[in-house]
C-alpha cells in the first residue's frame, strides 16, 4: 500500500481524462457551475469527489489576482447581537466562492486597526467594518492598500463611505416615541459605552430627540452607560432606579442589556410592565423568550448580512463604485412595554 507521501496528488488534467471532459470544462464546472449543463456538471463533481481533488488556490490567486477571502471585524462574540447577520453574510459569500474571517475587536479602536491590518496583511479582498466611528488614518491606510471596506450596522447621509445598515437614532426615536405615546415621562436609559461607538451614540440621540419633541427635559434623562453583556444590564437597572426611583420606563441600548434589567427587574420586586416597563432594541431571539417578552426595535439582520455580501463582493470586483443602502426597521411592541400605573 502506498503511504501518503508516496500517493500522487490529482490534477485538473486527472479529473479532466476521468471524466472525458476538457480541463476547461472542469475548471467552469468549479468556479462557475451555472455555466454547464447538468449531466457534465454531474460527471465532472463525480470524477472531483472520486480522486479527491482540491483546486490550486495559489493558481487561482495568482490568476484573479485576489484571494477570494473576505475579512470582518465585529465589537464581540459573546452575545447574538452579530449573529444572524453575519450568518447571512457568509452564506451570501460562499454562494459567490468567497471564505470568511471574522475577528472581534472587544470595543476597543485600537484592537481592531490591528485586525484591519492583520486581515490585509493575509490578503484579504475586502473588509466588512461596524459603524462608521474610527481614526481618520485608518480609513487613509484602507484606501493607500486598495482595499474596499464596507460599513454595516449603520446608515447615515452625511457620511460618504459605502454602508448597508439602518439610522440607528431614528429607529430608536421611533421606540421612544411609543414609550411616550404610552404615558410615560419619567424614563431612564442604560445605554453602551458611547465613545467609539457611533451606533450607541445615535440611539441615545434618538431618545433626547423624542424628549425634545413632546416638550419634555432631554438633558435631565438619568443615563447609565456600560458595556453590553446581560448582568450589566441588571446592575445598571438596580442603579437608575436607586437614584431615580420615580422612574416608570427604561429605555436600554440593545436587548442584552433589556434582558438583564428585566431579571433584575424580577428579583427587586419590580413588576413589568405594571410598575416599571423596560425596552431593548435589536430584537434578537433573546427578546422573545423572556417573560415578558422584550418590546424593541427589529433589526433587519439577515438582509443586512446579504446586502452587506452582495455590494462588498461588487466592490472587489469593481463592478460597483460603492453605495449605500439604508434598510428599515420597525417597532416591535410586546409584553414588556405598558402604561405607567399613575399617567402623568
Amino acid at each position: 500500500m502506498l503511504t501518503s507521501s508516496e500517493r500522487s496528488i490529482p490534477t485538473l488534467d486527472d479529473v479532466a481524462k476521468a471524466a472525458g471532459v476538457s480541463t476547461a470544462t472542469v475548471s467552469r464546472c468549479l468556479n462557475s457551475p451555472d455555466r454547464v449543463v447538468e449531466r457534465t456538471r454531474t460527471r465532472v463533481m463525480a470524477a472531483v469527489e472520486e480522486l479527491g481533488y482540491t483546486p490550486n488556490f495559489g493558481a487561482r490567486v495568482m490568476a484573479a489576482k485576489r484571494t477570494f477571502t473576505i475579512g470582518a471585524i465585529i465589537p464581540t462574540m459573546e452575545n447574538a447581537i452579530f449573529a444572524r447577520g453575519l450568518q447571512a453574510f457568509q452564506e451570501e459569500l460562499h454562494a459567490r466562492g468567497y471564505t470568511l474571517l471574522v475577528s472581534s475587536s472587544a470595543y476597543q479602536p485600537k484592537v481592531e486597526e490591528e485586525q484591519i491590518r492583520a486581515l490585509i496583511a493575509r490578503g484579504a479582498d475586502g473588509l466588512l467594518l461596524i459603524g462608521y466611528d474610527r481614526d481618520a488614518s485608518v480609513y487613509e491606510y484602507l484606501e493607500r492598500q486598495q482595499v474596499p471596506a464596507l460599513i454595516a450596522w449603520a446608515f447615515s447621509e452625511t457620511h460618504k463611505r459605502p454602508a448597508i445598515g439602518f439610522d440607528n437614532r431614528a429607529s430608536m426615536r421611533m421606540l421612544a416615541e411609543n414609550v411616550i405615546a404610552h404615558g410615560h415621562r419619567k424614563i431612564g436609559v442604560i445605554s453602551a459605552l458611547t465613545k467609539g461607538n457611533d451606533r450607541a451614540a445615535q440611539r441615545l440621540l434618538g431618545i433626547k430627540d423624542a424628549l425634545t419633541q413632546a416638550q419634555l427635559d432631554a438633558d435631565a434623562l438619568p443615563i447609565i452607560e456600560t458595556p453590553y453583556e446581560i448582568e450589566n444590564g441588571g446592575t445598571a437597572l438596580a442603579q437608575l432606579m436607586n437614584e431615580n426611583p420615580d422612574l416608570t420606563a427604561v429605555m436600554c441600548g440593545n436587548d442584552v442589556l433589556g434582558v438583564g434589567a428585566l431579571l433584575r427587574a424580577k428579583q427587586m420586586g419590580i413588576n413589568v410592565p405594571s410598575a416599571l416597563s423596560i425596552t431593548g432594541f435589536d430584537d434578537i431571539e433573546l427578546a422573545r423568550i423572556v417573560s415578558p417578552q422584550l418590546t424593541t426595535v427589529h433589526v433587519p439582520h439577515r438582509q443586512m448580512g446579504q446586502q452587506a455580501a452582495i455590494e462588498l463582493t461588487a466592490l472587489v470586483e469593481k463592478t460597483s463604485a460603492g453605495k449605500s443602502v439604508e434598510l428599515a426597521s420597525h417597532v416591535v411592541l410586546r409584553e414588556s412595554l405598558g402604561a405607567p400605573a399613575i399617567p402623568i
